[in-house]
């Protein structure tokens, strides 16, 4: 039963020929994409053998479960969101976290907010840590841009989107709100991107009216704009 037990794992290993001619294929898809999932390299052809063995040499780096990058790969200001981005690939960085990705704060987030659909499954507690808020469908696919980020597509909410998202999220009660991002940083966004400009008040008026609070909104928008 021993040597059954011995054989099989022999066999699920790759030979050094293998090796050696899946090595190339992991480097220059990891080159490419920055990140990549097993799942991602076991299209590719590289098998889970070859990672593990390229990983006892140094030749790849774990980021976590279940992510794996080079290690000499270059390390962005918002490598978080790369890695958010592979885990959660259906999720749209929002709110605060878009928010510093548009340098629109100096608040630093302690983690990555994620907008996930009304029937998305949330991942389980992972690193980087991440603050799940649901969108409805509409809702998630308005506003987005896509950023590279280290070689990742990340999905991204456009200034103007953000900052009326603050805005729908700002209230410290209620359920939906027991993570609130406080009207204080709503205020900070809207400011900071109409003075850049990095968004145009039409623009902001226009997703506000759209997700209902455009009310709220008005009187704090045509004060700052007032004063400049």
């Amino acid at each position: 039963m021993i040597y059954s037990k011995y054989i099989r794992q022999i066999r699920s290993k790759p030979w050094p020929s293998q090796f050696r001619h899946n090595r190339p294929r992991a480097i220059e898809l990891l080159k490419a994409r920055g990140i990549a999932r097993p799942s991602e390299l076991a299209t590719a052809g590289v098998t889970a053998a070859t990672i593990a063995r390229m990983k006892e040499k140094g030749l790849v780096v774990q980021l976590g479960r279940g992510l794996y990058q080079l290690p000499d790969a270059p390390i962005d200001t918002h490598h978080s969101l790369a890695e958010a981005a592979k885990r959660v690939p259906k999720g749209v960085v929002a709110l605060t976290s878009a928010l510093a990705f548009h340098e629109l704060t100096d608040t630093i987030p302690s983690m990555v907010w994620l907008a996930i659909g009304p029937k998305d499954r949330q991942p389980r507690p992972t690193n980087p840590p991440m603050q799940f808020v649901r969108f409805s469908s509409e809702r998630l696919q308005e506003g987005v841009e896509t950023h590279t980020i280290e070689g990742c597509a990340v999905k991204i909410f456009s200034p103007a989107k953000t900052v009326v998202d603050l805005f729908r999220y700002r209230r410290s009660a209620g359920t939906r709100y027991r993570h609130s991002t406080g009207l204080n940083l709503a205020l900070e966004g809207m400011r900071e991107a109409l003075r850049t400009p990095k968004a145009k008040p039409s623009e902001i008026a226009d997703f506000a009216r759209k997700a209902g609070v455009w009310k709220a909104m008005q009187p704090y928008m045509d004060a700052m704009i007032a004063n400049g």
